[in-house]
């Protein structure tokens, strides 16, 4: 078992907390000014007229629904905080961010490889007359339409209790107990299976979550050399 410091686990640990309150805010400012902070604050790809740098960052602090704020917040909450405890606030703050800017990394390659497939290059077309409808719209898709979310990160924060904490029992909708590392395993088989699908009108970012999984594996391992595992 894990030893969880002097003043034993707290259940709502700082970074956790801050984190939780500045999405709620970013939440609440889209619905005064859901225009502004979409072509702004969303993630748009790198070729995009819409794109800026500090979009890398904003885009985790927004969400497209209450659903989607609420479940991203609730898993930060419940697989974060373990993490929190066990790592400290410094630590699980540069998990967070590490995974969530892996899920930007794989999201825009996944978009340079489809527009590739289509055009030959990674770079947006000039001239959309010279493809069919379904290829400009993927286009558009990639290029006009901006992802938002923690998700990403919320995906590292999963794979990183799945790796720290693998026999652990979870229970899905709290009836059907399964062990943390099949639970995440199943869950990414689900992303993969999804984002190469590529289903129309599926607006998941499906290979960012993917990337916040993978990068946070490889922090772990990376971090985890000389660690045991916990439970």
């Amino acid at each position: 078992m894990a030893q969880i410091g002097m003043g034993g686990f707290n259940v709502l640990p700082p970074v956790i907390k801050n984190l939780i309150i500045i999405n709620v805010l970013m939440f609440l400012a889209q619905q005064v000014w859901a225009e502004w902070t979409y072509e702004n604050l969303g993630l748009f790809y790198f070729d995009s007229p819409f794109f800026q740098p500090v979009q890398l960052v904003t885009h985790m602090f927004m969400h497209g629904s209450i659903a989607h704020i609420f479940f991203n917040m609730f898993a930060l909450w419940m697989f974060g905080s373990v993490l929190e405890n066990v790592w400290g606030p410094k630590r699980f703050l540069l998990y967070y961010f590490i995974t969530g800017f892996g899920a930007v990394i794989l999201h825009q390659v996944a978009g340079a490889f489809q527009l590739y497939e289509i055009t030959g290059s990674v770079l947006t077309p000039e001239n959309l007359g010279t493809y069919s409808q379904p290829q400009i719209e993927t286009i558009r898709s990639i290029v006009s339409a901006p992802v938002v979310g923690a998700s990403g990160a919320i995906f590292g924060v999963l794979a990183g209790f799945g790796l720290l904490f693998p026999n652990t029992l979870l229970y899905v909708y709290f009836l059907f107990p399964i062990k943390a590392k099949y639970f995440i395993l199943i869950y990414i088989g689900i992303e993969i299976y999804m984002g190469f699908v590529n289903s129309p009108g599926d607006n998941v970012a499906h290979f960012a979550h993917l990337g916040g999984a993978l990068f946070g594996f490889i922090l772990i391992k990376i971090w985890g050399k000389d660690k045991r595992r916990f439970y």
